[in-house]
């Protein structure tokens, strides 16, 4: 029974200096990828920070994955996030595959129900999101964008009367 709950000590020790020294690699990969690795994520950033963290609990847990093999793992994880941002911001194309593109939700006061039922997000869900900002209610509002991170943008300003505009 004392081997199910302590387990190996050769094999915690193993655990205790391989994560140690994983964990730093994985910082210095990510310190050295730059802010953009770090920053709000989108569905891609999302998918590369389960794949490193994946990686980390494998190295960390399995005896058949050297530090070595782990350290190439992350890098490799890093290195393709790294690429594929760096391409995004110089090809349009590649961004929009990547991150997809922001949604106008409601605009001049008025909801869009074919972007909202594309983005599957409810009415209610961006008078919250009005709410969260600060306002009343949508009357003082102009527009709300569903971010490609996932977040709303909620532009203030009365929606504008095409009648009055020059």
């Amino acid at each position: 029974m004392n081997g199910l709950i302590v387990g190996d000590p050769v094999a915690l020790w193993r655990t205790a200096v391989v994560g140690v020294i994983a964990y730093v690699v994985l910082l210095l990969f990510l310190r050295a990828s730059g802010k953009r690795t770090l920053s709000k994520m989108n569905a891609f950033d999302f998918v590369v920070t389960v794949a490193l963290g994946s990686t980390l609990a494998t190295i960390l847990l399995s005896r058949d994955v050297s530090l070595l093999q782990g350290a190439v793992a992350l890098g490799l994880l890093v290195l393709l996030q790294f690429v594929i941002t760096w391409t995004s911001v110089r090809w349009a194309w590649v961004r929009r595959m990547v991150t997809g593109e922001p949604t106008l939700l409601l605009s001049q006061g008025r909801f869009l129900p074919a972007a909202l039922r594309k983005a599957r997000v409810t009415e209610e869900e961006v008078h919250a999101a009005v709410r969260a900002s600060g306002k009343d209610g949508i009357d003082g509002v102009r527009a709300v964008v569903l971010e490609t991170d996932g977040s709303f943008s909620v532009i203030a300003g009365a929606p504008c009367d095409r009648t009055t505009r020059a």
